[in-house]
């Protein structure tokens, strides 16, 4: 039997235009990709000031740079879930239709979805630490390459610990938060910051705020609807539900 919030939910999409979500850890854990922050994430048994920030990539690049190739090879080895694929499948559905995400493992895209702005960056392209050219390797390295210009390291191209979103990305994500008219909060626990802002931007402009997580979240005190579901769960029935 489904959920009458799921009911609920898919009948307020079915009357929307524009619709936007923000995905966090829980939708690519559901593929088997560790989290970072719950009881038992990666941040629980490793220190991120060593593993995820300029200073620990300074002091140690060959280390850092062969624990992100190994998450590379570990993240080739997974899937979309049904939750990627249902977040593709809403897409077309929509006039407009984008997806604000904190991973940066690019499942959403691998599933097809075309509008994914990537708050945190993503693990697949490099750049360099000194001037910022991009890169993107067919090959493994065991240690940094050096950029083709400035011969400075190269980095992993994904936001670390005390640096800003990428600007574009988040003013393009700001702004489909404050046109859409339903906003989906999927699989975070909205403890991250700025990315949880996006679902308070959405309500300050009359969205109907959807919480999908299996826990409480620190916004769902702000959402018009919360279910309590794993992602993979509530998003197939959610898109199987609307009448359009």
């Amino acid at each position: 039997m489904i959920n009458e919030l799921i009911i609920d939910v898919a009948e307020i999409m079915s009357s929307a235009s524009k619709v936007a979500c923000l995905t966090g850890a829980g939708v690519s854990a559901e593929s088997g990709i560790p989290t970072f922050r719950e009881k038992d994430g990666v941040w629980t048994q490793m220190n991120p000031m060593e593993w995820a920030t300029v200073d620990g990539f300074r002091s140690d690049p060959g280390k850092v740079w062969k624990w992100y190739e190994q998450r590379r090879q570990n993240i080739r080895d997974t899937d979309p879930n049904l939750a990627h694929i249902a977040l593709r499948e809403m897409e077309s559905k929509f006039d407009s239709f984008d997806i604000s995400t904190q991973n940066i493992d690019g499942l959403h895209e691998r599933a097809g979805s075309s509008n994914v702005l990537e708050l945190h960056g993503n693990i697949f392209r490099n750049k360099c630490l000194e001037c910022g050219t991009g890169f993107i390797f067919k090959r493994e390295y065991d240690e940094p390459p050096s950029c083709l210009g400035c011969r400075g390291m190269i980095r992993p191209d994904v936001v670390w610990f005390g640096e800003p979103l990428p600007q574009d990305i988040w003013n393009r994500s700001f702004q489909v938060a404050m046109d859409c008219d339903v906003y989906l909060v999927i699989g975070t626990s909205g403890i991250v910051h700025p990315a949880a802002e996006l679902a308070l931007v959405a309500k300050r402009s009359d969205a109907t705020v959807v919480i999908i997580n299996p826990e409480e979240t620190e916004l769902d005190q702000y959402a018009d609807i919360v279910i309590q579901m794993k992602s993979g769960i509530a998003l197939p029935q959610i898109c199987d539900s609307m009448v359009l």
